[in-house]
Parts: structure tokens; C-alpha cells; sequence
């Protein structure tokens, strides 16, 4: 009989046990999917893991954690590449992983997991649009995609922030919105004051729904990159432009515009200057009085 003996079966069970560990009992993905939802509420993101876990499911749903293994992985991650970015498929590994992890190490169900290889990615990318092309990209959107559009494109609030905005968050006498800690990518608090274009759009948006500000039949719009998004794009021309582009497109136009570094910091939320700094060099026209500031000097020193 080939195999372990009963006794060396019996031994591997107490070693693992004297380190912590236990057996996993047939626990599977959806075992370990459903604990991290509710372990991991907290989150700022939690709302982005619930739709990558979406997706999980269809190709992880009743494998034993013991059964997912490199092959599994690797299969799963390109699938995921094929239909959208490398970046976006590394968001997906990262679930993966993270969810592994928390089997081994948080919840000892597993005394092993899987490595993972992530896809190389470029580094800061920032893709931007001209106001004539944000115009004729909002043209061909539907009517509540199109008011998301322009609000995050007046406010630079990132999706998850404006699908699930609530009128108790803003305050149109004050020209103020705001974005509590718990929803913040940074996990702190910031302003969000309201200029004219913003404040057009949540007057336009006021019978809408009496608790969110964006709706769509009646209900928040927890995803923006739909087919009608793709259809939009393709009828309004525009290439390799993703919804969080908006934000990186307000974020130019910002600094285009004169906005410097830490204003933008602060407009945006971001906890360090480093995020930011992927726009610096649209300052360049803005930065012409200061380099002529040495001009002098340098005539001087010529001469």
C-alpha cells in the first residue's frame, strides 16, 4: 500500500498542529472570500474588492485553497489582462494574494500558499484628455454616466467617491462637498470646495434621489466602466482613457492651469506630495516667471 503509514499521517498532523496550524477542513475560496469581506469592511477600498471578488468567483468558486496553485493563478491573471490592463490585472493579484495570505497567516486554514508573479507595469502612467475631447466623450455618454463625468471632472473625486456621494455630504450654500475618512483612499478627511461647473451639476442632480446624489434607476452606481462607457468611447474616438482618468485629467488641467503642488495635494486628498508629483511636469509654461527670475544673474555673469 503506497502512501503515508497511519502513524506518519497522525505525526504530520501534530507537527502542524504544535505550529498553529490546523487542517482546512475543505475550506475553499468562497470559505475565504466571504471572511475577507467580513474581516476587511473597514477598508477604504472595500467597495473595489466586493466587484474584483465578483469576478473572482467565476473562476475560483468551489476550489479547496489546498487546490489553487501557480498553474491556477497565472491562468486566471492572464484572462483577467486580456480584458483590460496589466495594472488592473495586478489589482486582481493583490486580492488573490492578500486573501491567501490572511488563509495562512490570520486564519491558519491553509499551511501554504502559492507564489504569485505580477505583471511589469509602466511606471506613473498619466493619461489626460484635451476639453475637447473630455466635450466629445461626454456627448456619447448616457445621462447618468454623463453627470458622473462632469462632477468628477470639476472635482477630481475618485469613482468610488462620487457613485456613492449623499446629500448629507455636501453643502451647496457653502460650496463645500466632503469625503469622510472612512471612504478615503488616504483614510483622512478632506474638503472638496465646489466651483461653478461642480455646483451645476448638483443642481441638475437634486430630484434625482433624496440620499444619493448620482443614481441610476434608483440606485447608486457602484460601476462606471460598463459596456455603455466602452460604446461611448468607441463612438467618441477616444483610446486607452480609463474612468479614473478623469481624475487624472482634472489633476492636469489643474496644474496647466497654475494650480501648484501642494494645492492640488490638498485639493485631491492624496497623504503625500509624492502622489502628486506625477504632474509635475505639465508645469512647465507656469514655471517660465520663475526661471526668468535668474535671468539678470546669468546676463551678469556672461558679460
Amino acid at each position: 500500500m503506497s502512501g503515508l503509514s497511519i502513524s506518519n499521517a497522525f505525526d504530520i498532523e501534530m507537527l502542524l498542529s504544535e505550529h498553529g496550524f490546523r487542517r482546512s477542513a475543505g475550506k475553499t475560496w468562497n470559505d475565504a472570500a466571504d471572511r475577507w469581506v467580513m474581516t476587511t469592511s473597514h477598508k477604504a477600498d472595500h467597495l473595489h474588492d466586493l466587484q474584483k471578488l465578483e469576478w473572482l468567483q467565476g473562476h475560483f468558486s468551489g476550489l479547496f485553497l489546498s487546490d489553487i496553485n501557480e498553474d491556477i493563478i497565472l491562468r486566471v491573471s492572464h484572462l483577467k489582462k486580456q480584458e483590460s490592463s496589466s495594472s488592473t490585472a495586478n489589482r486582481y493579484l493583490s486580492l488573490i494574494r492578500a486573501i491567501l495570505r490572511a488563509s495562512r497567516d490570520d486564519w491558519r486554514w491553509v499551511h501554504w500558499v502559492p507564489s504569485i508573479k505580477f505583471f511589469p507595469e509602466p511606471e506613473h502612467r498619466v493619461r489626460w484628455l484635451k476639453p475637447n475631447e473630455a466635450r466629445r466623450l461626454i456627448s456619447e455618454l448616457p445621462l447618468h454616466l454623463s453627470a458622473m463625468a462632469k462632477f468628477s471632472l470639476a472635482t477630481g473625486l475618485r469613482q468610488s467617491n462620487v457613485s456613492y456621494l449623499s446629500w448629507d455630504q455636501v453643502d451647496l450654500k457653502r460650496r463645500l462637498a466632503w469625503v469622510n475618512a472612512a471612504d478615503s483612499k488616504s483614510r483622512r478627511s478632506f474638503a472638496v470646495p465646489l466651483n461653478d461647473s461642480a455646483l451645476a451639476v448638483l443642481f441638475d442632480q437634486r430630484r434625482q434621489n433624496k440620499k444619493f446624489v448620482f443614481v441610476y434607476k434608483g440606485l447608486p452606481v457602484g460601476r462606471c466602466s460598463t459596456a455603455a462607457w466602452t460604446k461611448a468611447k468607441d463612438r467618441a474616438k477616444i483610446e486607452d482613457f480609463r474612468w479614473h482618468d478623469w481624475r487624472h485629467t482634472w489633476a492636469s488641467w489643474h496644474v496647466q492651469n497654475g494650480t501648484t503642488l501642494y494645492e492640488l495635494q490638498e485639493l485631491g486628498g492624496w497623504k503625500t506630495l509624492d502622489m502628486v508629483l506625477r504632474y509635475a511636469h505639465l508645469a512647465g509654461d507656469q514655471l517660465m516667471t520663475a526661471a526668468q527670475r535668474i535671468d539678470k544673474n546669468c546676463h551678469l555673469a556672461y558679460s
